[in-house]
């Protein structure tokens, strides 16, 4: 007996409409009731979903917000400064014993005084060809008020314009290296974010790629099961022409209960799985998701050498590394200047006017002036300054190391990553021509069994075989695509799009 493929071709699609409709319509009647959600996932909304919910996300925005504007607070430092300070007022009603020199002896002399004193500044960072020098120059204006309570009362009004210029030599440039460290930290945290993206990136297509694995092994174990039922039924056709043959439809259903336990199983696995990848997502208990497997192969050339410079410019670890090295020449450089010899040197000049009178400290001015030119000599502080120096030398040799061995390591790493790459891609290709082929001879197969030109046996070995076949292709093309996200993650650059993924970040952030 021959069964025309049109026929089985009929089958097939009532079984798999039939499941479908289990699956997803009785689902949607349900959800219609409790308010559920269907979603159909893809590896791409899936990341948007979990981009969209990830706590770990959000409070690294909120970081890089944060350094911002820790980062405005210092480059603020850079502009002018007005400032006023305020005595309103100082009082002074003490004794305290001073020494006479007249008499020769030490006597109680009791201060009664009461000062109202306004001091205005104008500062701003001396920047020498952009460059802060870490001195300032300041306009100032000091009046004050002197109030002594004696015999008599005697009232004192001070007057003073000035400019004054400070200036420390040998010194670590604190301005600089402020706004330089406020810096480095917006990047680190800009780093952060972008390998935590990354990272979520990875953990959601290994949680979809495992889901994508059952429901395609469920397509398969549905193809099996059709091809069993179709070989039973022409057993059951056989042994009514032939009593010879009537041990032949209980060996069909015998091996259609076994694949319909591998089925079931397969059920279960898909339910757990789509726990998993909600849970990821932070859905809804009530929510159901599921996927349409496809098997889209393009074929990638991938260039070493720049894979290679890829992972050395894109991947943030190394740039991080460069971070810490950077941080730790600047914490040298600081323990360098730390109790060590220097230099401050400060200058005013202006005018000034001292008067009884409150409206004639405005006139009549005197000019005034100071230096200070202040050194500081360390001598002996046993040890101290040095045994610092040499462990801040430590610490940014062992960072020199680190981005040694990481640059290593991501070498060797996206030299494996290509390889399998390359490896896992001609095995889907070649087994993607296997899968087209399978069925075909499976649909031969059953031809010449109805015609008994073989053996039940040698048709379930077909049948099996296809079902190995196809188990086969859906491992070589998972192992393909995780190969694939595997070289994205070491080299942070998407080949299928062509694009790095900081690129990537920034358009979609736009």
């Amino acid at each position: 007996m021959t069964i025309s493929a049109h026929g089985r071709d009929v089958m097939s699609v009532s079984l798999a409409a039939a499941l479908v409709f289990c699956m997803l319509v009785e689902p949607q009647l349900i959800g219609s009731l409790r308010g559920q959600r269907i979603l159909e996932l893809d590896l791409e909304n899936s990341v948007e979903i979990a981009m969209g919910s990830s706590y770990r996300v959000k409070q690294l925005e909120m970081g890089i917000e944060r350094t911002r504007y820790w980062l405005k607070s210092r480059r603020a430092s850079l502009k002018s400064k007005i400032e006023m300070r305020l005595r309103a007022p100082e009082i002074n009603s003490t004794s305290e014993t001073k020494w006479n020199s007249t008499l020769q002896r030490d006597e109680l002399v009791r201060s009664d005084t009461r000062r109202w004193q306004m001091d205005l500044s104008v500062s701003q960072p001396l920047i020498l060809f952009g460059y802060p020098t870490n001195g300032y120059l300041s306009l100032n204006n000091k009046v004050y008020r002197y109030l002594q309570h004696e015999e008599t009362d005697e009232i004192d009004y001070y007057n003073r314009f000035f400019i004054k210029f400070q200036q420390p030599f040998l010194l670590p440039n604190n301005l600089k290296n402020n706004i330089e460290d406020a810096e480095l930290d917006l990047e680190r945290n800009e780093l952060d974010y972008i390998t935590d993206r990354v990272r979520l990136v990875d953990d959601i297509a290994d949680d979809y790629y495992d889901l994508f694995e059952v429901v395609s092994r469920r397509t398969i174990y549905e193809n099996q099961i059709a091809n069993l039922k179709l070989a039973e039924q022409i057993a059951i056709e056989l042994s009514a022409a032939d009593s010879s043959r009537a041990i032949e439809p209980a060996q069909a259903r015998v091996e259609l209960t076994n694949v319909g336990e591998q089925f079931s199983r397969t059920l279960s696995a898909i339910r757990q799985e789509s726990a998993r990848i909600k849970q990821r997502l932070q859905l809804e208990y009530e929510d159901s998701v599921f996927i349409t497997p496809t098997f889209e192969i393009r074929r990638i050339y991938v260039d070493v050498n720049q894979a290679i410079e890829y992972g050395y410019n894109l991947r943030p670890s190394l740039r991080r590394l460069s971070i810490n090295r950077r941080k730790n020449e600047i914490d040298l450089n600081n323990s360098k200047g730390w109790d060590a010899f220097h230099v401050n040197l400060e200058m005013t000049y202006g005018l000034e006017n001292i008067d009884d009178q409150f409206g004639n400290i405005w006139n009549d001015y005197d000019d005034s002036y100071s230096v200070s030119l202040q050194a500081y000599v360390p001598l002996w502080d046993w040890g101290r300054r040095k045994a610092r120096i040499d462990a801040n030398e430590i610490t940014l040799k062992k960072t020199e190391l680190s981005i040694e061995e990481n640059r290593t390591r991501i070498r060797s790493d996206i030299i494996n990553a290509v390889a399998n790459l390359d490896d896992y891609q001609r095995r889907a290709v070649n087994m993607q021509e296997s899968v087209k082929m399978i069925q075909e001879i499976t649909d031969f197969g059953m031809d010449q069994y109805s015609n008994g030109a073989i053996s039940l046996q040698d048709l379930l070995q077909m049948i099996t075989r296809q079902r190995e076949t196809e188990m086969n292709h859906l491992d070589a093309y998972l192992g393909y695509r995780r190969s694939l996200l595997a070289l994205m993650v070491q080299t942070y650059y998407d080949y299928e799009n062509d694009i790095s993924l900081i690129d990537k970040f920034r358009q979609q952030a736009s």
